[in-house]
């Protein structure tokens, strides 16, 4: 009997009550279903007196999950989906993602279109898109602290009420620079429509094997964003005094020390998306975020009586 798997989002009652269908229905279909909330793959936040809390990259599968499983559907918004991802590329799941949440911008299809796309599913029609994805890792000395799978971003910013931060930041072997800003962004070109765009980085499609460092509020007109290859690991060593704060994927993090330094490099681990129709990218941006919409023309002028 085939297994698949679903993760939904438990403080969405319309995603628990979806979920609880789904099941009914793939077991009538002849699979054997096993469920996980999205909690599960929620990073959690360490403190100043206690700094090493997470869990390792690959342990975040929930229980019964497993490689063989053909396919595993998401309930929820972009957070859940994020979480899900985390849980389940290190077994290399590909993920059928339904908004039940705001714009979903990282969902397939929505509610309207479940009972079509289940069918799309069972029957094997479709395609998979693979995402790259980002590894981070806080060192402090030799010893790990804090990593996490991220598909967006990681950022590192200052905390409240301190006052601008350096960054030394040396992509691969080319020499350091040095930023001045309020925090940095390091994104994939999934995350590149997140926070990053919103910090004035460049919109990169998914297919594109770069990462991108954005600088947030740079104290600098030559500081802006900049796009490099992937294959080029990045280390980000804090040039400040203050302690600052590093969250990944807008869900979870960690203190930074000026001791300390986060290492990043493209992880082995690849998103797997479900896509129902071919994969169209502008078509994302235009539905999403009105990107590339035809002006509209002035009304000709009118004469008053």
């Amino acid at each position: 009997m085939p297994k698949v798997g679903i993760i939904f989002n438990d403080d969405k009652p319309i995603a628990c009550k979806v979920a609880q269908d789904l099941q009914a229905q793939f077991q009538r279909a002849g699979h054997q279903v096993v469920m996980a909330t999205g909690g599960g793959g929620l990073l959690g936040y360490s403190q100043p007196e206690r700094p090493i809390c997470h869990t390792r990259i690959e342990h975040l599968t929930p229980p019964d999950f497993d490689a063989d499983m053909p396919f595993a559907v998401v309930l929820g918004g972009d957070g859940t989906v994020l979480s899900a991802f985390r849980q389940l590329a290190p077994i290399g799941v590909p993920l059928l993602t339904i908004n039940t949440g705001h714009m979903g911008f990282l969902t397939e299809i929505y509610l309207n279109q479940l009972a079509e796309a289940v069918e799309q599913l069972l029957s094997g029609q479709y395609c998979i898109e693979k995402r790259s994805m980002l590894a981070v890792r806080l060192f402090r000395e030799e010893t790990l602290l804090w990593e996490a799978l991220s598909l967006n971003e990681m950022v590192i910013h200052r905390e409240p009420l301190t006052s601008m931060c350096h960054f030394e930041i040396q992509i691969g072997l080319h020499a350091p620079v040095d930023i001045a800003a309020d925090g940095i962004i390091i994104s994939t070109p999934t995350g590149s429509t997140a926070y990053s765009l919103s910090a004035g980085g460049p919109v990169v499609t998914p297919d594109v094997p770069v990462l991108q460092l954005a600088p947030i509020c740079p104290h600098s007109l030559a500081s802006r964003a900049l796009v490099f290859s992937d294959s080029e690991p990045v280390t980000v060593f804090p040039a400040t005094p203050n302690r600052m704060v590093m969250v990944v994927d807008g869900n979870g993090g960690c203190y930074v020390l000026p001791e300390d330094r986060v290492q990043l490099e493209k992880s082995p681990f690849i998103a797997k998306f479900i896509r129902l129709q071919s994969p169209e990218f502008f078509r994302i941006l235009r539905e999403k975020l009105g990107w590339g919409l035809p002006h509209i023309a002035k009304p000709t002028s009118v004469e008053l009586p």
